[in-house]
C-alpha cells in the first residue's frame, strides 16, 4: 500500500508548485489540511490494488468532499455551495 500511495503522490503533487516563494506558508496551510483530510477519511481507510484503484477512490472523496461534506468554517455548508451561491445584490438608495 505505502508503494501506491507514493505513486500517487508523485503523479498528482509537485512540491515546486506550492513553493513559489510568494505567500507559500498561507497557500499551504490549505493545502496540508486538505492532505490531511484525505489521508484520515480517504486513503487509511482503504486497501487499493492500483494506482487507477488510488486515483478513482480519491476523485470520489473529493467529490464528496466538496459536495456533501459539511465544513465546520463554512458554517456547515459545502464548498460547493458556498462557491456557486450568489450573493444576495444590495439594491443602490
Amino acid at each position: 500500500m505505502t508503494s501506491v500511495i507514493g505513486a500517487f503522490s508523485i503523479l498528482f503533487v509537485s512540491k515546486s508548485f506550492w513553493n513559489d516563494g510568494k505567500g507559500a506558508w498561507r497557500d499551504n496551510i490549505f493545502v496540508e489540511r486538505l492532505w490531511r483530510s484525505i489521508k484520515y477519511e480517504e486513503v487509511y481507510l482503504r486497501a487499493y490494488e492500483s494506482v487507477s484503484d488510488v486515483r478513482a477512490s480519491i476523485g470520489s472523496y473529493l467529490d464528496f468532499y466538496n459536495d456533501r461534506r459539511p465544513h465546520s468554517s463554512l458554517d456547515g455548508t459545502t464548498p460547493d455551495h458556498a462557491y456557486f451561491t450568489p450573493l444576495p445584490l444590495r439594491l443602490a438608495a
